[in-house]
């Protein structure tokens, strides 16, 4: 009885420490965003600012944010969109169509799992610069509109559905394309909030394809230009660093919350069989 009654208070004392320190690092960005330049460099740091200050975030609203905003925001929309469409059809295809070599097409997905993604970096540039793409916005959507994590992802999930529907929908006579998007598409919400904010936060964070690809100020990424315009010859500027940071963050955190039900709901009943 002692046990139980100690259990749960254990298990929260536990959660809260871990909850302290994965929050901390976040409310650190905030209150520093709001700091001058000398109170972030003193020694010892202090917690709370002593004289907050927006100029900052002004600082940073003098660049044209608004481009880097939009550019970060069409290529993740982008990138999350063709993943979520061509992932789910490749997924449902391998789960449920019987075709040619499909055993080894799912074992050539888990390889391309396997493969680190330094490896496919060169060609990828490559491949980009003679297609004549380099320094656009394509060249930072395309290479990322179908991942093999997502492919797999979406085939576990219809593995998981019942088969029946399948077989229901074949003896009414309705063909594949309309089972898939009239049955089976309406029940993938979470697993399509699962895979749309994986991708998204993978795709809002990217820092080195579009530093790599992008060499005009107009294809900047917010990533690529708070590393840009924060970092100058002598110092970084933290305080315009830690504002920056403070808007990428934003997005993230609406996206998270928006879809968080169905995110969990996702994590838990994916990959069942």
């Amino acid at each position: 009885m002692m046990i139980e009654r100690r259990s749960p208070v254990l298990t929260y004392i536990v959660l809260t420490v871990f909850l302290l320190l994965v929050i901390t690092p976040f409310v650190w960005m905030i209150l520093g965003s709001v700091k001058t330049q000398g109170e972030l460099l003193r020694v010892p740091p202090t917690w709370l600012p002593e004289e907050p200050t927006w100029d900052n975030f002004r600082r940073l609203f003098d660049r044209p944010f608004a481009q880097y905003f939009r550019n970060s925001a069409v290529v993740a929309i982008a990138v999350t969109l063709g993943n979520l469409f061509f992932s789910s059809m490749f997924g449902y295809a391998l789960a449920h169509l019987q075709f040619p070599f499909k055993r080894a097409l799912f074992i050539l997905v888990l390889l391309c799992l396997m493969i680190p993604g330094l490896v496919t970096f060169i060609p990828q540039y490559v491949l980009v610069v003679n297609l004549g793409l380099a320094n656009t916005i394509p060249a930072l959507i395309l290479p990322f509109l179908v991942q093999p994590f997502s492919v797999f992802l979406m085939r576990q999930f219809f593995l998981g559905l019942p088969r029946e529907l399948l077989e229901a929908g074949r003896i009414d006579g309705v063909g594949e394309v309309a089972i898939f998007f009239r049955i089976y598409l309406p029940l993938a919400g979470p697993a399509f909030a699962t895979l749309g904010i994986l991708t998204f936060l993978g795709s809002w964070n990217n820092f080195l394809w579009p530093l790599v690809v992008s060499s005009d100020e107009s294809t900047y990424t917010l990533p690529v230009a708070l590393a840009l315009i924060s970092t100058g010859q002598n110092q970084t500027d933290y305080g315009l660093l830690l504002a920056g940071a403070t808007l990428i963050v934003l997005p993230i955190l609406i996206v998270f919350l928006f879809f968080q039900r169905h995110f969990i709901q996702g994590i838990a009943t994916t990959g069942i069989k």
